[in-house]
Parts: structure tokens; C-alpha cells; sequence
């Protein structure tokens, strides 16, 4: 691997890893308080910035297409195996990492999700979007695929996405669900190794988030 191409993927890791950290950093501060409105849409707005800087990255320093981040044309199997993995997520995986939290006696999702819950729908909208597309091709398009060039082994790559993955999640959800990001993500990577769809991941993630923090808040406002 030549000196170039590996300089460019460790500043690609950099943005892809570090870039949401910084959000997560006092530097947010930067963009307004944490309870305006304005504030988080501009953090979605940063977001989106990071991932034009990563195909940037990719297409005129890698010399590369966004197929090297397991990016396919759209195609119906990406959005069938995507809407699989959600409902697997959705009904087998987060209920029964919820229900192993309560029995150990660690908070779990409440705390983050109130926390979203008080801003409008169509922030929401936008941030599972945001989540969805952004995060996915940030942390397995970009994050993983660069790591296992990088190491050499999926299995690195693998533990170390995971890890990066549930230690950015922590600061806005806590402990409880860190841990349970661990198993989530780790679903998500593997998913990802197997199919080696982006688009799939993206739709399984924009489905789970959009209905934890869109649909059922909008329908249970309906009753």
C-alpha cells in the first residue's frame, strides 16, 4: 500500500471517528447551547459535512469510488435485507438487550430518548436521516473497510468499529446503552461483513431509529 493511499485513509479515519467526537467535545459549545433548537440542527449540518469531506477523501485522494465502501446501485435486496434486519433489531435485539438492562438494574434508553423526544418532529426526521445515512457511512462504510486495509484482519476492524462505534453513543445515552450498542453494532458489522450493502445498513438503521423516535412518539400523541 503506498504511503499516499494510507495517509489519506488515516485522515479519513480521523474525520469519520474524530469529527463526531468533536461533537461531543466542549468545542460543541461552539454552535449554541445544547437545548436550542438552532444548535442541533446544526449539529446534523456538521454531520453532513463530515461525510463530504470523507468522499472527498475517498474520490480525490484515495483515487477510489464509493464502491470501496461497499456502496451498491439501490436495488430491492438492499431495501428487503435492510427491513430484515430491522425487524430483527426491533423485535428481537433491542427488546431483549432492554429487558437484560432492567434485570441487572442499568438505566436503559429512557434518559437519551427523553432527551429527543422534546424537540419537533421534523428535527427528528432529520436526525434519524442524519443517523442513518451519515453515521452507517462514516463508522462501517468508510470506518471499517479503511480499518481492515489498515490491520489487515476483518476481526480487528470488526472489534475496534464496534468499540469507537458504542464509546460515541455513550456521552448522549449513558452507560446502559453503550453496552447494549456493543451487541447492536456488533449485529450491524457483522450484517455488513456478510451482505456487504451500505444501503442495506442505512435502511436497517433509518428504520429502527425512525420508528423509536418518529413513529411510535406519533402515534401514541394520536391516542
Amino acid at each position: 500500500m503506498s504511503d499516499r493511499k494510507t495517509g489519506a485513509m488515516i485522515t479519513g479515519l480521523a474525520v469519520a471517528f474524530g469529527g463526531p467526537a468533536v461533537l461531543l467535545s466542549p468545542a460543541d459549545r461552539l454552535l449554541g447551547p445544547q437545548d436550542r433548537l438552532l444548535t442541533k440542527v446544526l449539529e446534523q449540518l456538521v454531520m453532513w459535512l463530515f461525510l463530504a469531506i470523507i468522499v472527498a477523501i475517498v474520490i480525490l485522494w484515495e483515487k477510489q469510488s464509493l464502491s470501496s465502501m461497499w456502496l451498491r446501485p439501490p436495488a430491492w435486496s438492499s431495501l428487503g435485507w435492510g427491513l430484515l434486519l430491522a425487524a430483527t433489531t426491533i423485535v428481537v435485539v433491542m427488546p431483549t438487550l432492554g429487558w437484560l438492562l432492567r434485570s441487572a438494574g442499568i438505566p436503559g434508553f429512557e434518559a437519551g430518548m427523553a432527551k429527543i423526544l422534546v424537540f419537533p418532529l421534523s428535527l427528528r426526521i432529520f436526525a434519524v436521516i442524519t443517523a442513518g445515512v451519515v453515521e452507517d457511512a462514516l463508522f462501517l462504510g468508510y470506518g471499517f473497510t479503511r480499518l481492515t486495509l489498515l490491520t489487515g484482519t476483518k476481526w480487528l476492524a470488526g472489534f475496534l468499529t464496534i468499540g469507537l462505534v458504542a464509546l460515541l453513543h455513550s456521552p448522549n445515552w449513558g452507560f446502559g446503552p453503550a453496552l447494549a450498542y456493543l451487541i447492536a453494532v456488533g449485529l450491524g458489522v457483522a450484517f455488513f461483513v456478510w451482505r456487504k450493502d451500505l444501503l442495506a445498513n442505512i435502511v436497517a438503521h433509518v428504520t429502527v431509529d425512525g420508528m423509536g423516535l418518529v413513529i411510535v412518539p406519533l402515534l401514541s400523541s394520536l391516542r
